[in-house]
């Protein structure tokens, strides 16, 4: 069950108009942070992001199904996706041995999958797989978004870090 602030700050970020993704990213956030707390493991920073992904979409965050995916991870996301758009009276209740289950498996799951070092690894495999275009794309649009206050932030930042590495 997620957090009331994972789900305000999902709400918060669909009021501003922010991509269903980015409302997901609230929730992968909150994962992440299980993860790292040991309140459960992972075997891979892509289960904890899955896992984020499918709280979401069973919150009701509109997030497609994976393009690149196996037909039964595309019909599980299909499944979460219906389940947010019923209605909290209309849900069935999970059976407790399969909650049960699920929780002692993700609790003997190794917590590194959280660690910084392998998210910078994951993000950056995950670019890789996207075409310059692409990434050129999303840089353009994020400058387009940030507004002034937000290009400053980060053109000072940029300069604190190019003086770092000089």
């Amino acid at each position: 069950m997620p957090e009331k602030k994972t789900a305000a700050r999902a709400q918060r970020a669909k009021r501003e108009g922010k991509s269903p993704s980015t409302q997901a990213g609230a929730y992968v956030h909150e994962e992440i942070e299980h993860v790292r707390g040991g309140k459960h493991g992972a075997q891979s920073t892509q289960q904890a992001i899955a896992i984020g992904l499918s709280k979401a979409r069973r919150a009701g965050v509109k997030v497609g199904a994976p393009k690149k995916a196996s037909a039964s991870t595309r019909r599980k996301a299909e499944q979460d996706s219906a389940k947010g758009e019923q209605s909290a009276a209309a849900r069935k209740k999970t059976s407790a041995t399969r909650s049960r289950a699920t929780k002692r498996a993700l609790e003997k799951a190794p917590t590194r999958a959280a660690s910084a070092s392998a998210l910078s690894r994951h993000a950056k495999s995950a670019a890789k797989k996207r075409t310059a275009a692409s990434r050129s794309a999303a840089a353009k649009k994020a400058a387009r978004t940030k507004g002034a206050a937000g290009r400053s932030a980060a053109a000072k930042k940029a300069a604190r870090t190019r003086k770092r590495a000089a």
